[in-house]
């Protein structure tokens, strides 16, 4: 019965399997990376808006967006939208 390779023989025996191993390893590392640091699909958690769709802010947007308001009655009610809904301020 033959070994791996003809290890007896001279060959490279079981560390033939070695290097597959190493590159599975290398493949799965960069991948894992790539997901770590933010390397996703459209609509992934990465790209995610820090802003609900449905709030005061969200629907300001969109209003600007649709040309309902200009620039100056966007950033007006943007700042006192800030004010109110902002990041540190919780809704009552």
């Amino acid at each position: 019965m033959q070994t791996l390779a003809h290890f007896g023989d001279g060959g490279p025996g079981p560390w033939i399997l070695f290097f597959p191993v190493i590159w599975a390893l290398v493949i799965g590392g960069g991948i894992a990376l790539l997901r770590r640091t933010g390397w996703r699909g459209r609509g992934g958690p990465a790209r995610r808006s820090p802003v609900d769709e449905h709030s005061p802010i969200a629907v300001l947007g969109h209003r600007f967006a649709s040309g309902e308001i200009d620039e100056d009655e966007y950033w007006r009610r943007l700042s006192v939208l800030t004010e109110e809904f902002g990041p540190t301020k919780r809704n009552p």
